[in-house]
């Protein structure tokens, strides 16, 4: 398990990380410790070092093996946490196959564990021969800087989870279907003082009449399941409802996807790994805010059961669609968890997190995540807490001539409308399903929960785990 520790006195470790800025002279060192600069820098210089974001440069240590160099672009006199947080991260993520490590960049002593922590990740449930052969991440971090135990704590509890919901992401779909994902949440659930699990199968899903988790999950031979976790302190200042998209599996139904990237196809479920996993941190963390997680499960496959496209379904409560695309399927399951969160009639807001459109990958690329809203109040709140955590999303409007495209004569509503603007269009598909009155908040992180290229920052390659941090902080 990891450990985060302040460095309190000498300690005898395999590396040390301090920053590499590019200043106006030339190269500078940038460390809350004191270096023998001059000979460092020369050599660092011989090296072709820039000092550029996510640049690394390893010499021989003294004190320790390595000293590790890490990139923080232009030298400035004061760095954002998020700067921190990156540097950190990528020096850790190059430090596999250490056990442990000083951290000595800046007096933020929250960014760099931060950063050294969610770099110290790695995956290897799946491997066979090569497990062996895999470098294990650091298990020790000591961070010089000014802070109390209580930081670190935090920081652990909200890692080890944020691990969790990585694990969950890049877990093959051979393994975690619907029912898989239900009981290892519940597992977890178990051991987390204060949180209460219930688990839809099909059949109850099918007779209290979530058309949506049903109509999605029943062309698959692993049937759907809906979870849902709540947190209830006894003096809970507000009531909020986090809802994941689940989608453990997606071919695109009977709209079958190409066969080029399909294999990502197994992150569609990260929404759904991201609001239990910020719900189970929020728990042992003990907030004093009341969180209900829900989490619509379902496999969507090619078969000769799965819903066709112009197939009518009804959602939980009674308004139908008519499906005139299988792949557009996430928006079905969340609209059924969506309805059925909102008879908690104390909720204050409501959350939704979902990999929906690659039309939002288009608009935002795959670093940002989009926020869509019905008030712009609470979407203020949650963009000042993202400059916390800094987890980049961007606010899309939801502009109200594009409803009209979601118009049928067959049904209720269509589950898709005009094609230009479809990350907006899913948007307002949502926002039907919600009450007027009711703040809420549309999170769609398509593209940036799975990063494909290199690693970067405090970002591993697969599952990134991307807005838990922010879920939480939001609670905070």
């Amino acid at each position: 398990m990891l450990k985060l520790k302040y460095l309190e006195k000498s300690v005898n470790c395999d590396a040390l990380v301090v920053g590499l800025a590019k200043g106006p002279k030339g190269l500078e060192i940038i460390s809350t410790l004191k270096l023998d600069e001059k000979e460092i820098l020369q050599s660092l210089t011989d090296l072709g070092a820039t000092g550029k974001a996510d640049e690394v440069i390893k010499l021989p240590g003294t004190a320790t093996k390595v000293i590790l160099f890490t990139g923080l672009g232009k030298a400035s006199k004061e760095y954002s946490s998020e700067t921190i947080r990156r540097a950190a991260g990528i020096a850790a993520q190059n430090l596999h196959g250490h056990k442990s490590a000083i951290f000595a960049i800046e007096n933020d002593a929250k960014a760099m564990a931060e950063g050294a922590a969610l770099g110290s990740y790695s995956f290897t449930d799946f491997r066979g021969h090569s497990k062996k052969d895999q470098k294990a991440p650091l298990s020790e971090i000591y961070i010089d800087a000014d802070g109390d135990a209580k930081l670190l704590k935090e920081v652990e509890i909200e890692v080890k989870w944020t691990f969790f919901v990585r694990d969950l992401v890049n877990m093959p779909p051979s393994f975690l279907n619907p029912k898989k994902f239900a009981e290892l949440v519940s597992a977890k659930a178990k051991k987390v003082s204060g949180v209460k699990i219930k688990v839809w199968d099909e059949k109850q899903l099918k007779s209290q009449g979530f058309g949506g988790i049903i109509g999605v999950g029943q062309g698959s031979a692993n049937p759907p399941r809906l979870v849902h976790l709540s947190y209830k302190p006894a003096k809970a200042k507000r009531t909020i409802a986090y809802v994941g998209k689940g989608i453990t599996f997606d071919t695109g139904g009977l709209a079958l996807k190409p066969a080029l990237n399909m294999d990502e196809m197994k992150g569609d479920m990260a929404g759904a790994a991201s609001v239990v996993g910020a719900l189970l941190a929020i728990a042992e963390l003990k907030l004093p805010i009341a969180i209900d997680a829900w989490a619509p499960l379902a496999e969507n496959m090619v078969s000769d059961t799965a819903t066709r496209p112009s197939d009518v379904i009804t959602i939980y409560g009674g308004k139908t669609v008519e499906v005139l695309n299988p792949d557009a399927e996430g928006r079905l399951v969340l609209a059924d968890a969506i309805v059925k969160a909102q008879e908690n009639k104390n909720l204050d807001a409501i959350v939704d997190v979902a990999t929906l459109t690659g039309a939002k990958v288009v608009a935002l690329g795959t670093r940002y995540s989009a926020i869509m809203t019905n008030n712009d109040e609470l979407c203020a709140e949650f963009l000042d807490v993202t400059d916390v955590t800094g987890e980049q999303f961007w606010q899309l409007p939801l502009p109200e001539e594009l409803r009209a495209s979601l118009d049928t004569p067959i049904a209720d509503i269509a589950n898709i409308g005009e094609r230009m603007g479809g990350a907006l269009v899913a948007g307002l598909f949502l926002k039907e399903f919600i009450a007027n009155e009711l703040p809420w908040l549309h999170l769609d992180i398509a593209g940036v929960e799975l990063n494909t290229g290199k690693a970067h920052g405090h970002t591993p390659v697969g599952a990134t785990g991307v807005s838990v941090r922010s879920l939480i902080e939001m609670a905070k």
